[in-house]
């Protein structure tokens, strides 16, 4: 049985001060379903928002790491310092990462291989950009981040990792991509994971939607077969909206 998920990523956003208002918000909050929830606050926020949540069953997350165990990379975190603080999941390879940092699918090859190696789970990230769609490319594009990324992997792997398919141009635009099309894009995604690995593998990964997720559309969108949950932006940064995306299924 797929897990259902929401993960609330909130970005370059919020000081102490904000985080622990959120934080406090937030448990405040009641949750009607079974979804696992997660909150990614920035990296300096981590510890303080892990030891406030860790009697909760809200799980925190960083939204970044570095390939390397240690070393000379000035203002990197690697997966042990992570897990050092008590954070087990990571958000690899977001459109801003690959946009803004010049990520390559083979540089977060490395970041999925060293965040397995230390029994991280992994929200995998991937996605279109506006230009891809309306060339109808858009699969072709998907396929090969998943495949340059992930394929490398062993079935065993995929215990631990999420997908979450995110079109760019749906991304803090306020753009959505259409129950519809999140679906059929999921379930290409779904077939090629059983493709590669088999349909067992494949029917128990969870395939997150994430872009422009609202209270107003996420039921619509969690309620079709393949999507299993959101990666959510902006929407994550209240405590109510974020609740009612998660009591959404």
């Amino acid at each position: 049985m797929r897990k259902q998920i929401v993960a609330g990523n909130w970005k370059m956003n919020n000081d102490l001060a904000q985080t622990e208002a959120l934080i406090t918000a937030l448990k405040k909050q009641t949750k009607t379903t079974d979804a696992e929830v997660m909150i990614a606050p920035t990296a300096t926020n981590l510890w303080q928002a892990y030891n406030s949540l860790k009697d909760s069953k809200i799980e925190v997350i960083a939204q970044n790491m570095h390939f390397a165990e240690n070393g000379a990379y000035t203002g990197e975190i690697s997966a042990s310092m992570l897990k050092s603080i008590g954070i087990n999941t990571v958000i690899l390879g977001h459109s801003e990462r690959r946009e803004y940092f010049n990520e390559t699918d083979e540089l977060l090859a490395k970041k999925v291989d060293a965040a397995l190696a230390k029994g991280m789970r992994v929200i995998f990230c991937f996605g279109e950009e506006l230009a891809d769609r309306k060339a109808g490319k858009e699969e072709t594009v998907v396929g090969n981040q998943i495949k340059n990324a992930l394929f490398h992997l062993n079935a065993a792997a995929f215990q631990n990792i999420i997908l979450a398919y995110e079109p760019v141009w749906a991304i803090g635009t306020g753009e959505t991509a259409s129950p519809e099309q999140a679906q059929d894009m999921h379930a290409f995604i779904r077939k090629t994971l059983a493709d590669k690995y088999g349909n067992d593998i494949a029917e128990e990964v969870s395939i997150l939607y994430g872009g422009s997720v609202k209270p107003a559309n996420a039921e619509e969108i969690f309620s079709k077969p393949d999507v299993d949950g959101g990666l959510i932006g902006g929407a994550s940064l209240n405590a109510d909206d974020f609740f009612a995306i998660v009591n959404a299924f």
